[in-house]
């Protein structure tokens, strides 16, 4: 009688063996009964839930007064179709988070540096543009962050001005090859770490050159965080020669 009344309903045994399924596939306890195969089946979801908020890869793309919409743009978007997380966070000094770019579009950010302080990235993306390159470079948080995810060498990523404005001064280009906008004053500041290219990767760096290369650009971040099959679906999507 006990082992009847443990039986699930006949309604209910395609949940209960469902849930068993779930159940070793999570290396989690047996179960017996209706109440026990939906408590099974919330506690697998659960589990499943955290190990995919735990994978998800991370990116923060900081931006101020003065950055560059399209590299903004190109980065922050791509990034969300490979499947990363992507916090746009203002550097402005008056903490605003409403952005306004080197072309006069206005950009909304999802939060302030100043909040991020300490947080761990997968990724660190910055566009350039000026005066938003330099302004990014007067931001004392900016520069922590930046210096200490280069230091763990997980990925840090500059393109136009940003690789000679930011990341020079820095020294996170130290014994790096690095492209930029091919200005003077921009190459003069990378001197004989110049190179050649639309994207240069050495390293945990990538920088790259401006607003025409910012797709490429951005599909090297994809394939840096999500290997080289997951850009090349992006790019095939986006209509992208690479």
């Amino acid at each position: 009688d006990d082992e009847e009344a443990s039986s699930p309903p006949t309604t209910g045994r395609s949940m209960f063996a469902a849930a068993r399924a779930v159940l070793l596939a999570c290396g989690l306890p047996r179960v017996r009964g209706l109440v026990g195969a939906r408590c099974a089946v919330a506690t697998a979801l659960s589990a499943s839930s955290v190990e995919a908020a735990e994978t998800t890869k991370k990116v923060l793309v900081p931006i101020a007064d003065g950055s560059e919409e399209i590299e903004t743009t190109c980065i922050q978007d791509t990034l969300v179709r490979a499947g990363a997380t992507v916090v746009v966070a203002s550097a402005n000094e008056d903490k605003s988070l409403t952005v306004r770019m080197s072309r006069g579009i206005k950009i909304l950010a999802d939060a302030h540096v100043d909040g991020l302080d300490g947080t761990e990235w997968d990724l660190i993306a910055i566009p350039g543009g000026m005066p938003g390159a330099a302004n990014l470079a007067s931001s004392e948080v900016v520069g922590r962050l930046i210096t200490k995810q280069a230091a763990s060498t997980r990925p840090v990523a500059a393109v136009c001005a940003s690789p000679a404005v930011v990341l020079e001064p820095l020294g996170v280009l130290a014994d790096k090859s690095a492209t930029c906008y091919p200005a003077p004053q921009f190459l003069d500041a990378l001197g004989d770490k110049a190179a050649p290219g639309d994207v240069v990767v050495d390293g945990n760096v990538l920088t790259s050159r401006g607003p025409g290369t910012s797709l490429k650009f951005a599909l090297a971040l994809v394939r840096v965080l999500y290997g080289e099959d997951k850009s090349a679906e992006l790019a095939k999507q986006m209509l992208v020669d690479l």
